[in-house]
């Protein structure tokens, strides 16, 4: 947008954040959850990362299931090495903040814009007019997630990039017509995420592996334990050809691809060094080598996960403290953006 201030000069700041449906697995760990960690580690960032439990509703749910579901998601992010002393972790509904924000955006925010965000279509299938306003309005929170804490990056997804142009676009807007040549919101920069961002379903090389899929052997839950782990790479799906020597015969073969792919991810070595290991040798060579390293990897962030998950006074208390941080962050922005726009008070 022309003539629209972005000399946003703010702290530099990260915000994430994962829903409460389903156990997370290896897929978030290694698309997502390393990410988080090598940002807070890094020193640089303010790292804000909430359990979006205000978007999990947007879709049927139990209610009387949800609170265990956040402090599941919460327990996953700590186990993984979110460390809650360096980076802020909260329930995103214990911060009233996000939906007064969001309302603001849903009037600064264009139809044409939501009507062109491909996740509503996905989501919604065929019966759109039966889907809730909330999701069709999702991407508008996730704004208000983003820009009450008036975060510069958030770390993407290639599913997700479309929703952060979105952001960018009512931060614009809002700058423009009532910042008074002021940049009040910053335009939230993407961080792409690094090697092992997209793994795939074990059932189905061209799926990601997902939460929401009905058969849990196309995922590596993050408290599977041991047994579980070597069992469901054994029975992964794969062609009966040999692994190739080199990256190119990867070309066409999707669950090939994705296995070594996990194991590269795993391990910090490149396909091509596993390949030359492992090239020519079947699957039933492979595949107990890949359990081994899954299984050695994962065993402490599920032996963290599993004793997180049995203290709920622990993982209250840290979402309460995350939660009394964020909102002492993200208040003080939405009473910004109450004045600007004219409310009353």
């Amino acid at each position: 947008m022309s003539d629209t201030p972005t000399d946003y000069s703010g702290p530099q700041r990260v915000l994430s954040g994962m829903q409460p449906t389903g156990q997370l697995h290896l897929g978030n760990y290694l698309g997502a959850l390393k990410n988080w960690v090598a940002l807070q580690d890094d020193g640089a960032w303010d790292c804000f990362y909430c359990v979006v439990d205000m978007h999990a509703i947007t879709m049927p749910h139990d209610p009387a299931k949800l609170p265990d579901a956040v402090r599941s998601a919460a327990a996953a992010y700590i186990a993984s090495g979110v460390d809650p002393e360096k980076s802020t972790i909260f329930a995103q509904s214990a911060v009233p903040a996000h939906a007064e924000l969001a309302w603001i955006f849903n009037c600064v925010a264009r139809l044409g814009w939501l009507e062109r965000m491909t996740q509503f279509k996905d989501k919604a299938g065929k019966d759109k007019e039966r889907a809730s306003v909330g999701l069709f309005t999702y991407p508008v929170l996730q704004a208000a997630d983003i820009l009450v804490y008036k975060a510069t990056h958030v770390p993407v997804g290639e599913d997700q990039k479309q929703h952060l142009e979105l952001c960018r676009d009512i931060a614009a807007r809002f700058n423009r017509d009532y910042g008074k040549g002021e940049a009040v919101f910053p335009l939230t920069e993407p961080v792409i995420q690094g090697p092992g961002a997209r793994v795939m379903s074990l059932r189905d090389g061209a799926s990601k592996m997902s939460k929401s899929d009905v058969s849990d052997n196309s995922r590596i839950n993050l408290d599977d334990d041991a047994d579980t782990i070597a069992r469901k790479i054994k029975k992964a799906k794969t062609d009966p050809e040999p692994l190739p020597d080199s990256e190119d015969g990867l070309a066409d073969r999707p669950e090939a691809s994705n296995l070594v792919g996990i194991y590269a991810a795993l391990t910090g070595k490149t396909k091509a060094d596993i390949l030359a290991e492992f090239g020519g040798q079947g699957f039933g060579a492979f595949k107990p080598a890949l359990a081994e390293v899954a299984v050695e990897y994962l065993a402490p962030i599920s032996d963290e996960y599993r004793r997180l998950i049995t203290d709920t006074t622990e993982i209250d208390r840290i979402l309460r403290q995350g939660a009394e941080r964020a909102q002492a962050v993200a208040q003080p922005v939405a009473d910004e953006a109450r004045k600007i726009i004219g409310f009353w008070g």
